[in-house]
């Protein structure tokens, strides 16, 4: 089976980012999500429908002396669990 994630864009408000970290923060989200794709059953409707217009995911806790990688892998690891809840 072939995925490919496309995120068309990634709004990071109220976060305490400069502008060089926010390339950093999309790396890792997309990094991320192709590890936890590769690693499981993304769920019968993906594979049925394709596409997946948008996903409900869990809040994202963050804390001011996180990385810009921990912060994708915690936003990525939100989305995948969404995936199960798309509406």
């Amino acid at each position: 089976m072939k995925i490919n994630v496309h995120i068309e864009r990634l709004v990071l408000e109220g976060l305490p980012l400069n502008r060089a970290q926010g390339p950093l923060v999309q790396r890792a989200v997309e990094a991320e999500l192709a590890r936890l794709f590769a690693g499981s059953d993304v769920g019968n409707g993906l594979r049925s429908a394709g596409t997946v217009p948008h996903a409900v995911g869990s809040p994202v806790q963050y804390a001011n002396e996180a990385s810009p990688r921990q912060l994708g892998t915690q936003i990525a690891q939100s989305v995948h669990a969404g995936l199960g809840k798309t509406t």
